[in-house]
């Protein structure tokens, strides 16, 4: 028979050692490490991301606790919670930040092997962009003051469609601006981005169309345009009107108006009408529609990032024990996504976190698992046929 570790095990071989290392190094990160290497560490706030433990000291007795030695997740001891605190406070948090874009990248690569989107027929990249407040304790967090009695932190996402991974993640105070954060971005030209209306900047919407950056927003109701064209609608439809308008003081170099569309759209569901703000010029109003539609995808990536993973309460209380807990828990998310992805099962996303999490120190084989997860583990099968059978009373 073939032996396997155990399932924990297994997931943290998506991060190879050479990699890993060469993080480390890069920041620098075991400048004044004393026998703990950033390797323990990142295995144990993974293991409490993953099995959802709620402090330093869970973490550490669940290590200590497992029936097998730690060798097999590449830790020679089990840390202690003093430890381990220290290094979430003192270890650089953009070493994960590294970490998770390592990640990311075979994630894409997996996403661009199974033939990314197949939502739309257009052939352009598809990204949503969304912050999330993060509540934090002003008194224990002093640092993330938001308002005079709370305390917060955001996390902002740019979400892409394909394969509906976050491509790109920064997290601020609770104050922070979300369009500051969206100014700094560097689409490529072609990229269709999706936004709420929090982010409703005419001179930024202007400079995007001269890169050849596409968006599509919701217009606020009190923006002051021109109607330079009144477009065709199709009868009996739930597309109601489709302009072509200017905004005053928006112009090229040569003194011409940059033109835009407005779409008034009528949406059962609600029993309202929505109005659509876009640079799109050759897509249809119902595409259009249908496109910003598909933004709530961010909102449920940070619903199931809230709900399967630890990052509404925290571990620590420095900015950098904060930080490092959130892209811990962003490169969970992505090992949920790439789970989930070459599995052939049809796993949701929190069924599989709740599985995975009671499989994570059972030795078999995670492949076969995540495909046939009704099948219980080999030595488990060959347990179950010499047991009697139970008494009746």
């Amino acid at each position: 028979m073939t032996q396997v570790c155990s399932v924990f095990s297994q997931l943290l071989q998506l991060f190879p050692h050479r990699e890993f290392a060469r993080a480390v190094k890069q920041h620098k990160a075991e400048r004044h490490a004393k026998g703990f290497t950033c390797w323990g560490q990142f295995v144990a706030m993974l293991f409490c991301q993953v099995a959802q433990l709620k402090s330093l000291r869970e973490v550490c007795m669940g290590l200590a606790s497992c029936e097998s030695p730690l060798k097999h997740l590449g830790l020679s001891e089990t840390p202690k919670r003093s430890t381990l605190a220290y290094a979430n406070e003192h270890r650089p948090w953009e070493l994960y930040q590294t970490i998770f874009y390592q990640l990311l990248e075979k994630s894409q690569a997996e996403v661009a092997a199974r033939g990314g989107r197949k939502k739309f027929r257009f052939k352009n990249k598809l990204v949503s962009l969304d912050g999330s407040i993060i509540d934090l304790s002003v008194t224990m967090f002093d640092w993330a003051k938001y308002r005079r009695t709370k305390g917060a932190i955001k996390l902002h996402l740019l979400l892409d469609h394909d394969g509906y991974l976050p491509s790109f993640a920064v997290v601020t105070e609770g104050k922070h601006s979300e369009l500051e954060v969206a100014r700094g971005l560097r689409l490529e030209a072609g990229t269709i981005l999706v936004i709420d209306r929090g982010y409703n900047d005419f001179e930024w919407f202007a400079e995007m169309t001269q890169d050849g950056v596409y968006f599509v927003t919701r217009m606020k109701t009190n923006t002051v345009y021109s109607v330079v064209e009144e477009c065709e609608v199709p009868e009996n439809g739930n597309v109601l009107r489709d302009q072509i308008i200017s905004l005053p003081g928006l112009k090229k170099a040569g003194e011409e108006p940059i033109l835009f569309r407005r779409i008034e759209y009528w949406n059962k569901d609600k029993q309202e009408i929505l109005v659509f703000f876009s640079n799109l010029p050759h897509l249809a109003a119902s595409t259009i529609a249908s496109i910003y539609k598909e933004r709530w995808q961010v909102e449920l990536f940070f619903k199931a990032l809230k709900q399967n993973l630890k990052v509404k309460t925290f571990l620590g209380t420095s900015a950098n024990a904060v930080k490092t807990q959130i892209w811990t828990a962003l490169i969970a998310m992505l090992i949920l996504k790439y789970l989930q992805m070459k599995s052939t099962f049809g796993w949701s996303l929190s069924n599989l976190a709740a599985l995975l999490r009671q499989q994570l120190f059972i030795f078999r084989d995670l492949w076969a698992w995540l495909n046939n997860p009704l099948e219980g583990p080999p030595a488990a099968r060959r347990l179950g046929e010499q047991l009697p059978l139970p008494l009746t009373w």
